[in-house]
């Protein structure tokens, strides 16, 4: 089996912590969203992955080597496609195109999910959903008598389902799905201005393939700063034994730490009380302080800050006041100086 990534979006919404990474490589919990993502997906799949192609943006070699090595963790080959354009999701996939053969999972790399079924590989193919409140936003499934699906809506501005389909897919055969996919882009066929994958999937559908559905317990987004401070708490609560024995190069002096938290490696504490919820990266520095449902990336410094619900980028500086707050990569926030 292969898992195809697209994420060549940036994730404007995350700004400013993805003007110096992709969003698919923000750690959460101390791991990046697309690792835990592929290893998530290999646990559903229960079977050897042959593969992980990657589709990207202009990122960087530096960006390119860390995903390769996601994939080698793994024991699969690691490959790069690129996506110029943002033509929409069966452009992305047709970047791919050399390693679509066989069974695939495709997986677009901005969300983490917790499920507990295993692949129905009988069927053609098989759609993870989530039923949610608002379905107008999502592109959504309907389903007939015997759980199949009958129908893929993109977005829908009146009610038809509020299943819906949260960026992953299993099928028996990518060939059958490239077909499709170049016939919608050889005909122009867009819904929004993009090539849309549910335009696919519903000819596949259409021509006769059985789709059935892959329902997670718990879809986690990490679209924005309030989403990702979420996930990083939900997942720190799903892994709370693993989290508890903190490494040794971790230095921690009369300081309270409420689990479940990450404490990552070279990590110094002292008079602090950190947690629940909170991860810090490697090599940072908190002093003074109390922190709280919070995301910290490496190599940062915090002094007297009392913070709940706030991601601080890599190598920044915060010494200051009570205050819920989101400081990207390298940036110095002091109220101390004054």
């Amino acid at each position: 089996m292969k898992i195809i990534v697209p994420m060549a979006g940036r994730g404007s919404r995350l700004r400013p912590h993805t003007l110096t990474v992709p969003k698919p490589l923000i750690p959460i919990a101390g791991k990046p969203i697309v690792q835990r993502l592929v290893e998530d997906i290999a646990k559903v799949a229960g079977e050897k992955i042959e593969e992980v192609a990657f589709i990207i943006g202009d990122f960087g070699p530096e960006i390119e080597k860390s995903l390769l090595q996601i994939a080698e963790k793994l024991g699969a080959k690691g490959s790069i496609y690129y996506q110029n354009d943002p033509l929409g999701t069966a452009h992305a996939i047709k970047c791919a195109e050399d390693s679509m053969q066989g069974d695939v999972v495709i997986a677009f790399a901005d969300t983490l999910f917790r499920a507990d079924f295993q692949l129905d590989k009988n069927s053609d193919g098989v759609i993870w959903v989530k039923s949610v409140e608002d379905p107008s936003a999502f592109g959504v499934v309907k389903l007939d008598n015997y759980g199949f699906i009958t129908d893929f809506v993109e977005k829908p501005q009146t009610f038809v389902s509020d299943l819906a389909i949260i960026g992953i897919y299993y099928f028996n055969s990518a060939e059958k799905l490239m077909n499709e996919i170049n016939y919608i882009m050889d005909n122009n066929i867009k819904n929004g201005g993009e090539y849309q994958l549910t335009t696919a999937l519903e000819n596949l559908r259409a021509k006769g393939a059985k789709f059935t559905l892959g329902k997670v317990n718990d879809w986690m987004d990490c679209g924005n700063k309030n989403a990702t401070v979420e996930t990083n708490s939900k997942i720190l609560e799903y892994e709370r034994e693993e989290m508890l024995n903190y490494p040794q190069s971790a230095v921690i002096e009369n300081s309270l730490i409420i689990q479940p938290c990450f404490i990552g490696e070279n990590v110094k504490i002292s008079n602090s009380k950190i947690g629940p919820g909170v991860s810090l990266g490697n090599n940072t520095v908190i002093v003074n302080s109390n922190i709280e449902n919070s995301l910290i990336q490496e190599n940062t410094r915090i002094n007297h800050g009392n913070l709940s619900n706030s991601m601080i980028g890599n190598s920044a500086q915060y010494f200051g006041v009570s205050r819920e707050i989101s400081l990207g990569d390298y940036s110095v926030l002091d109220f101390l100086s004054k």
